[in-house]
Parts: structure tokens; C-alpha cells; sequence
């Protein structure tokens, strides 16, 4: 009894390239795709969001507002503009920029109200004058 080898296999090469899952692609190999410009506004909403955030707080809500308002704009056309990533990284650093300036804010209206009634506590104010 004599036992034969099957041929090898080899396996044929398709007359077009797939996309792995035997579906020829939609668009050319190596085709060249236009982004579309970057929103306007979008580096200046990153810069004052992290502005917002470390050096000056009054920029945060600056920050949020043109954020917002760049968003809306490229949500209602993303063919016309990029730069979402930028915008929306701004428009968070600027909300959270937000809340620690208007915590600040209260923290700050209430250890004023705090000296204020330490300071009527303990005898009032007093002018310089002694005890005129």
C-alpha cells in the first residue's frame, strides 16, 4: 500500500484587494482624504480653558461660552470645520474652571462673613482713638 502526499497548498490571490473580510474597498488604496479646516476659534478655546484653569479663573467662563459656541457651530456642519477635540477640550477646562471660580468665590464671601462677625464678637471696630 502506498500512501501519496496531497499537493501543497497554495492558496490564490484575490483579483482585488479586500478589506479582510472579502469586501473590496470603498475608496482607492492610498487615496488622499481633505480634512476640512480647523475652526477659527478652536486653538483660542484650548488656551483660555487651560488659562481658565491655572493662571486666571476669570477666562474659564470665557472659555465655556466660545467653547459652546464653536461646538454648536461645527456640530451643525462638520464638513466645514475641525478641530471638535481642541473645542471640547477647551469647553471642559473651561466649566470646570467654572465651579473652582465660583467656589472660590463662596469660600471667599463666607470666611469675609465670618471675620466680619469675629470682628463684631469681639468689641467691634475700633477707630484708634482710646477711649474717647
Amino acid at each position: 500500500m502506498t500512501t501519496e502526499n496531497p499537493p501543497p497548498y497554495e492558496p490564490s490571490e484575490p483579483s482585488e484587494p479586500t478589506d479582510g473580510a472579502g469586501v473590496p474597498p470603498t475608496e482607492p488604496q492610498g487615496a488622499w482624504v481633505q480634512v476640512p479646516p480647523r475652526h477659527p476659534q478652536a486653538t483660542t478655546v484650548l488656551v483660555l480653558g487651560i488659562l481658565g484653569i491655572v493662571a486666571c479663573g476669570v477666562l474659564a467662563p470665557i472659555a465655556w461660552y466660545l467653547g459652546s459656541k464653536a461646538m454648536t457651530e461645527i456640530n451643525a456642519n462638520p464638513a466645514a470645520y475641525s478641530g471638535q477635540s481642541e473645542v471640547s477640550t477647551g469647553r471642559i477646562l473651561g466649566i470646570v474652571g467654572t465651579g473652582l471660580l465660583a467656589l472660590a468665590v463662596i469660600l471667599l464671601m463666607v470666611g469675609l462673613v465670618v471675620l466680619l462677625i469675629g470682628a463684631a464678637a469681639s468689641g467691634g471696630f475700633h477707630s484708634g482713638s482710646p477711649g474717647y
